[in-house]
């Protein structure tokens, strides 16, 4: 599916933290957000426990620390549930909308 060009935005990127685990940002944009939350596979759908911190001027942000692999997830923002708009790739769910994906690559090879 394509992604969305409209406002608010949000951008995710992925750094290497530990061996097996990866530190992965997620970054969302919405002046007018009273609260944001992530909620996905990796937290077993439970938003509450990976609240978004208000940077200030709109911008919210969480790091994770997951292990390499594919997750689902979506932000709720103020209550409603909704697809992160800047991801990348979306599946469907169940309820009739849309999921975004996280891939967390693996950790490269260190050179001996």
């Amino acid at each position: 599916m394509k992604k969305s060009t409209r406002k608010p935005t949000s951008a995710t990127t992925a750094v290497e933290n530990a061996p097996h685990t990866r530190l992965v940002r997620l970054d969302y944009v919405n002046p007018h957000a009273k609260s944001v939350y992530v909620a996905g596979s990796f937290n077993e759908w439970h938003p509450a426990v990976t609240e978004m911190i208000n940077l200030g001027d709109g911008r919210w942000a969480k790091e994770l620390t997951l292990d390499p692999g594919t997750y689902t997830y979506r932000l709720v923002v103020d209550g409603e549930w909704l697809p992160d708009p800047e991801s990348s790739e979306l599946v469907p769910n169940p309820f009739g909308s849309y999921d975004s994906v996280l891939n967390v690559p693996a950790a490269p090879a260190k050179q001996p």
